[in-house]
């Protein structure tokens, strides 16, 4: 296994063998994320499994289902923090819902044309399985990664998922797009078997992380399981309130749901969009695939952008961007668009979040990052709700997606608004007083 042996993740700087275990985790579950969210289940769901329905309310129903995954994960993701740091078991957590993901992914086998509903279902599945083991995933870090190392080993792992998502997404095009060549009858069975294919590579990738990275201790709580998964709703509250009186930090947060929300609805409706309006499979996937790459040097380029103009300015310029991705977007109509609002994506998505996590942790107290940057992560699950919900309805009331598409400006202009007034100088010296 590439954990054991060294390869890239050794490149990548990741020196211990719990290092390499758990970025791989990275590399499995991104192929969720790449085909099943973003690129091969949008585009068949619009094709087939929805195919009776009119183009229009396909793209709609794709965003209800969106949001209704969102919502479940929102809900249940103070518990599962809070499950995480108290009981112990955060392997054996994450393995129950690697399992509940890996169903949603073996459902697909059976979404076939007319289905949508069972599609729909999956992917609630899916996502609710995706996201709750990530966040126990996530846990771990502290655990197996010193301090000065943390930032290392995550964005590390960020790589590992561009690469190891894009890899197995090439594989499924070429599925695809020749599925005779492998033997397959048509492009439809090639995709259902990439849905199963994503369960396979989810499993084999994670084995690395169950077999090398050990159990954290578990913190004993007065009450047991109740009043672990109480605390979490509690922290949260309480967290909030120390986050307002930190007024820079408060102020990027509020910035950050809303660009962040834009950020991800577009990652989530790009392909089921450009279904609609025409746009072949194969140029859509490719087009993703292409993002899939070309954000890691785009990410690492656009750090070093920030190095010279600053975090936030940096981030401004990639909102100026995606709102142009936002415009252009409702004026595409072939194939050759996407492939280049594919190459804008890829030049700022990475970069922006890098970067937002980056900005934030300047305007937080040292000795309170763990809590500050456990509302983040829940806050920012609340946060990316809105923007499949409002693509949808707009989409459904105007009888097409090209105003869903363009109504996904306000987030971005809205929060460029908002982080204009954030000031990182006094954010910094308030951080530094408290730490």
């Amino acid at each position: 296994m590439a954990g054991r042996r060294g390869g890239l993740p050794r490149a990548l700087g990741l020196h211990r063998p719990e290092l390499r275990a758990w970025a791989m985790y990275d590399w499995a579950n991104s192929a969720f994320a790449t085909t099943i969210m973003a690129a091969v289940l949008p585009v068949y769901y619009n094709k087939v499994a929805a195919a009776q329905l009119p183009e229009y309310l396909r793209t709609a129903y794709w965003g209800y289902t969106q949001t209704a995954a969102l919502i479940v994960v929102a809900l249940i993701s103070p518990v599962l923090g809070a499950a995480a740091d108290r009981l112990g078991a955060k392997k054996a957590f994450l393995r129950f819902f690697m399992m509940f993901g890996l169903v949603g992914c073996l459902a697909l086998w059976f979404a076939t044309e007319g289905r949508w509903m069972l599609a729909s279902a999956a992917l609630v599945v899916g996502t609710i399985g995706f996201a709750g083991a990530d966040v126990f995933y996530e846990s771990l870090l502290p655990h197996i990664a010193k301090p000065d190392e943390i930032d290392r080993v995550s964005t590390a792992g960020y790589a590992l998922g561009y690469v190891g998502g894009g890899s197995l997404l090439a594989l499924q095009l070429a599925w695809i797009t020749w599925p005779a060549a492998f033997g397959l009858p048509d492009a439809g069975v090639a995709s259902r078997l990439a849905f199963v294919s994503v369960a396979v590579w989810w499993v084999v990738f994670s084995i690395p992380l169950f077999r090398v990275v050990s159990e954290p201790q578990k913190q004993v709580v007065a009450g047991g399981l109740g009043a672990a998964l109480l605390d979490g709703f509690r922290q949260v509250a309480v967290t909030f309130r120390e986050v307002r009186r930190h007024r820079q930090a408060f102020l990027f947060l509020l910035a950050f749901w809303l660009y962040n929300d834009g950020i991800l609805t577009i990652a989530k409706m790009a392909a089921i969009y450009g279904a609609e309006i025409g746009i072949g499979e194969t140029d859509l996937i490719g087009a993703l695939v292409l993002v899939q790459f070309l954000g890691i040097p785009c990410t690492f380029a656009f750090g070093t952008l920030a190095g010279r103009i600053g975090a936030k300015y940096a981030i401004q310029l990639s909102l100026v961007v995606y709102t142009g991705i936002a415009v252009l977007g409702y004026f595409m109509s072939t194939a050759w668009h996407f492939w280049l609002l594919a190459c804008g994506v890829a030049l700022v998505q990475g970069g922006s979040q890098a970067l937002s996590r980056s900005l934030f942790a300047t305007l937080i107290p040292a000795g309170k990052s763990s809590q500050f940057f456990g509302f983040y992560n829940v806050s920012g699950r609340f946060g990316s709700i809105v923007g499949p919900l409002l693509f949808a309805v707009v989409s459904q009331l105007a009888g097409g997606s090209r105003l869903g598409i363009l109504s996904l400006i306000v987030f971005f202009v809205g929060g460029m608004a908002i982080l204009t007034r954030v000031d990182e100088g006094i954010g910094r010296q308030q951080a530094s007083a408290v730490s």
